[in-house]
């Protein structure tokens, strides 16, 4: 009978393989991990106040992917900033999957232009995930403005430069930048009036304190656009929006190409393993068409987008490069 003869390396592999210990058993114990996950609840942050359409986009969107995961989504408004400081808590957490949250344009695509000094690199200190939803800008006006549509307005501002005055939630918003865009391209001058929240600019609206607003989101003005005590002159998405479907677009008023939505994502911490990414996108790619979350972000006036993760990679870049031209152009300072 022919001896087998073992040397140390071979004894020491057939060990490893006899405990399940070979190169992929190695790597099993985090392999195992995040075929698993999620084992307990979630941590969702939202950068912004509870109660407002950024909040309630943020829970719909929580909801809907716990729901799909099988474990609780617990929501922390974390606020301040322009949402810079619940983005920057994301930026910190650990990339184990178990912290998540929705971002805005206004920490992703415009903070980076407008702040010298920000704690968190948008490029290398996220993982994207998803968009979110969009919300057209607004052009709303009190019904006694000298003007009654997008091209008034223009003519207006053209006979007297600088004298219309518009509300905005604030230097280096959306809606402020949306409204810097429009100036550039008609070519007309208009005075800028930062407020600290939308519910003080609707009741200036419609005391006549200020004649018009370039909003952020249709959740606070609809209701008075439908009572006729405002009025809404275009919007600034590339299509109508479903909850004005007779208000033109300010590309079909004169101005082909013209396009502003303030926009949501999805993000992690940067690190997060693709499989746990994977996870996240499908649960909001299959959560976003169910009938909760649809009619939750019409209720805001608000559309539901899906992209894939590299899609939104992508498209933050292209944001960085709009709004940072613009805002050197125009140099733009934060407050």
């Amino acid at each position: 009978m022919k001896r087998r003869q073992f040397t140390a390396a071979s004894l020491l592999t057939t060990a490893w393989a006899s405990a399940g210990l070979g190169a992929g058993g190695l790597l099993a114990p985090a392999a195992w991990a995040q075929d698993a996950w999620p084992t307990k609840p979630i941590k969702f942050i939202v950068p912004f106040p509870p109660g407002g359409p950024t909040d309630v986009m943020g829970r719909t969107a929580a909801k809907a992917m716990a729901d799909k995961l099988g474990q609780p989504f617990v929501v922390e408004n974390k606020a301040g900033a322009g949402g810079n400081i619940g983005t920057d808590a994301m930026a910190k957490a650990a990339p184990d999957g178990y912290t998540v949250g929705l971002s805005a344009i206004s920490s992703l695509g415009i903070a980076p232009h407008l702040y010298p000094k920000l704690p968190f690199a948008v490029e290398k200190d996220f993982t994207p995930i998803s968009l979110v939803g969009t919300s057209p800008c607004v052009i709303v006006i009190n019904p006694a403005a000298p003007f009654n549509d997008l091209k008034g307005l223009v003519a207006y501002a053209k006979a007297n430069p600088g004298k219309l005055s518009y509300a905005t939630s604030g230097i280096g918003t959306s809606n402020h930048l949306a409204a810097e865009l429009l100036q550039a391209t008609a070519g007309i001058k208009l005075t800028n009036i930062p407020y600290k929240g939308s519910s003080q600019i609707v009741s200036d609206l419609l005391s006549g304190v200020v004649v018009m607003s370039m909003e952020s989101s249709l959740a606070t003005t609809l209701q008075h656009i439908k009572a006729g005590k405002l009025k809404a002159l275009a919007v600034s998405s590339p299509k109508r929006s479903r909850a004005l479907p007779d208000v033109p677009t300010i590309a079909e008023s004169g101005y082909p190409g013209f396009e502003v939505e303030t926009w949501f994502a999805l993000v992690g911490p940067a690190g997060l393993p693709p499989a746990i990414v994977d996870k996240l996108h499908a649960a909001w790619r299959d959560g976003a068409v169910t009938p909760q979350a649809t009619s939750a972000f019409d209720a805001i006036s608000a559309d539901i987008r899906v992209t894939t993760p590299q899609q939104l990679k992508d498209f933050i870049r292209a944001e960085n490069v709009r709004w940072g031209e613009l805002i050197r152009k125009l140099d733009i300072k934060a407050e």
